[in-house]
């Protein structure tokens, strides 16, 4: 099926690394036009390279501070200038993974709690307030936010849960606002994903408990249906569904690309 991306503009936040790389990988295979936003000016320029390389497509880095409202509208309008003037796609994806107020309640330090819902969830609000002007314009656009699972299961990890948790109302409300403009808003909450930051990280859990790397994959995979791990670009796959003007008719819902993860029914 064709996602009729093809001359289409993005901005992936986040999109140096990890899941967001994967996102912007699709989403440059699929003929977008894309500008990736992060804070490191060296990992942003390499990964806009290696993309544009490999798919021939243009990948912009531009440097940003997802927390610094100034600093958002001037990437945004960085960004608009770099894709002729039209964004028709943003990708919230910045956070820092896991988050950093992850420990038990009585280590957990305020600041890094409020720093975690400032960059994931209020973050996410100042990318939306920006681009929302472009897609007004062309009557026509496409957000979607990177949550996670933690958001139904939470587990021991406070922010986590908390701020995937807080991008859904977040969503449904910026969807019920902008869809008669012709602009869709969805989550997408992945699961365990293996990116290509995940087998040194697995690598160092798996010696500090004295066991295998494949244990610990095996362990990771557990929760899910599928019985593996997924790879980031099966969630970009969905992310460029959603993306695309195929999508049309889902707005303000959250789709779980993590593999059937959980046990519970949602509905």
């Amino acid at each position: 099926m064709d996602l009729e991306l093809n001359g289409k503009t993005a901005i992936v936040t986040g999109g140096s690394r990890g899941i967001g790389r994967a996102i912007a990988r699709e989403l440059a295979l699929c003929g977008c036009s894309v500008v990736i936003l992060a804070r490191n000016a060296e990992t942003l320029r390499n990964t806009a390279d290696e993309l544009s390389r490999e798919t021939g497509a243009s990948v912009t880095g531009i440097v940003t501070d997802v927390t610094d409202t100034a600093a958002v509208e001037k990437s945004v309008a960085l960004a608009a200038e770099a894709l002729g003037g039209r964004i028709d796609v943003l990708v919230n994806n910045a956070a820092a993974p896991g988050g950093l107020a992850s420990g038990a309640i009585a280590e957990i330090d305020e600041k890094d709690l409020a720093a975690d819902l400032d960059t994931k969830v209020i973050g996410y609000v100042r990318f939306a307030r920006a681009v929302a002007p472009y897609m007004k314009k062309n009557g026509w656009g496409r957000i979607i936010n990177i949550g996670g699972n933690s958001s139904r299961a939470p587990g021991a990890n406070l922010s986590a849960g908390m701020r995937n948790a807080a991008l859904v109302p977040m969503t449904k409300s910026l969807a019920d606002e902008l869809g008669p403009v012709g602009i869709t808003v969805n989550v997408v909450h992945p699961g365990a994903t293996w990116t290509e930051r995940s087998e040194p990280m697995y690598k160092k859990r798996a010696e500090s408990e004295g066991v295998s790397i494949e244990e610990i994959k095996a362990r990771a995979a557990e929760g899910n249906a599928v019985g593996r791990i997924i790879d980031a670009r099966e969630v970009a796959w969905v992310v460029a569904f959603l993306a695309s003007p195929r999508s049309s008719a889902i707005a303000g819902e959250v789709i779980s690309a993590s593999g059937g993860a959980g046990k519970s029914v949602y509905y």
